[in-house]
């Protein structure tokens, strides 16, 4: 099991001595030349906390890092890459700091394509935006894409902000579960525990579809 996820712009601000380090950051070597590019002296020099407590954004609010278990954390640090503008992917416990940036596909599309094609997964979850999706696009053939909607008065129709909310919630319930999917149909099996949702097949360049639909 792979989940991409988003980042946030809310963050906090570290407070610790330590300090990014290019070299102990996810693909090291793949992604080296292009980060160093984009990494400011005054952000190489600021004070750098784990990923997971500098992200503070809705997704990150209902994932909830601190509060779960040691072996879920375990899970999430195989299984969690975070889409980020300055570093392009990172791990859950990469030491980073407190940036604003706004990510460009042409910077990270061609340096992203040759370090993440060869990742071996059975399931790749897609939980990232349309802005973030860009940067990499698996294998439709064993990715799906979390798609968020609201059921109101009969109509169903999307939603935006707070589908972070619910992919948070998801993923939580994904590291929690003592077996990880390496299905689709294993994935919908853990996500109908907690929500209303629908699975759709992957059909030519489209990923499968796991939809969330919210009362």
């Amino acid at each position: 099991m792979l989940i991409l996820l988003p980042p946030s712009e809310g963050k906090n601000e570290p407070i610790s001595k330590a300090q990014v380090n290019l070299t102990k950051l996810a693909f090291p070597k793949e992604l080296l030349e292009i980060r160093s590019r984009l990494l400011t002296k005054a952000l190489a020099t600021s004070p750098a906390a784990k990923a997971m407590d500098v992200y503070t954004g809705v997704l990150y609010q209902a994932l909830d890092w601190k509060t779960l278990s040691p072996a879920a954390k375990a899970r999430g640090e195989k299984s969690l890459l975070i889409t980020s503008a300055i570093f392009g992917v990172l791990r859950p416990s990469d030491l980073i700091p407190n940036y604003k940036a706004k990510i460009k596909t042409s910077d990270w599309k061609a340096a992203l394509k040759p370090a993440l094609d060869g990742l071996e997964a059975d399931l790749i979850i897609d939980c990232r935006s349309s802005t973030y999706a860009g940067v990499w696009q698996p294998s439709p053939a064993n990715t799906v894409a979390v798609r968020v909607f609201k059921k109101e008065k009969g109509k169903i129709s999307v939603i935006t902000h707070l589908s972070k909310k619910y992919r948070g919630e998801l993923t939580r319930e994904l590291l929690k579960a003592g077996k990880p999917p390496k299905t689709p149909t294993e994935l919908l099996a853990i996500a109908e525990k907690h929500f209303d949702c629908k699975l759709t097949k992957a059909k030519g360049n489209l990923p499968w579809y796991l939809d969330l639909i919210i009362s």
